[in-house]
């Protein structure tokens, strides 16, 4: 596994970190490529359009997001950049554990 890059998170069981998102033993590369008060800009790496549509969708139901979109870029040479807005002093760093928590909490309830 490549080292991580510079200015690179993970959300690791919900939370922002350094080095790479996801849980440890599924993996989801993130390259924060904007990160201010009310915005964020967010390189995703290995992600299909499902992930990210659940995401994107709630992340938009959200009370205190302004906006939030995902653009694929081309199939075969650029991952997809996810941006999130949020309205007054939400951060959208926070917001974005929120869903992502809710969202694993979700998934680990279910059973075949």
């Amino acid at each position: 596994m490549n080292a991580p890059e510079a200015n690179t998170c993970s959300l690791y069981d919900g939370k922002v970190q350094d080095g790479v998102v996801g849980r440890q033993t599924d993996n989801m590369p993130v390259k924060v490529l904007i990160q201010e008060k009310n915005e964020l800009r967010l390189r995703i790496t290995g992600e299909s359009h499902t992930a990210l549509q659940i995401l994107r969708e709630r992340l938009n139901n959200h009370k205190s997001v302004q906006y939030a979109n995902y653009f694929p870029g081309h199939p075969d040479l650029d991952p997809p950049e996810f941006y999130i807005r949020t309205t007054g002093k939400a951060k959208p760093d926070a917001i974005l554990n929120e869903i992502v928590e809710s969202l694993s909490s979700e998934f680990d309830s279910l059973t075949l």
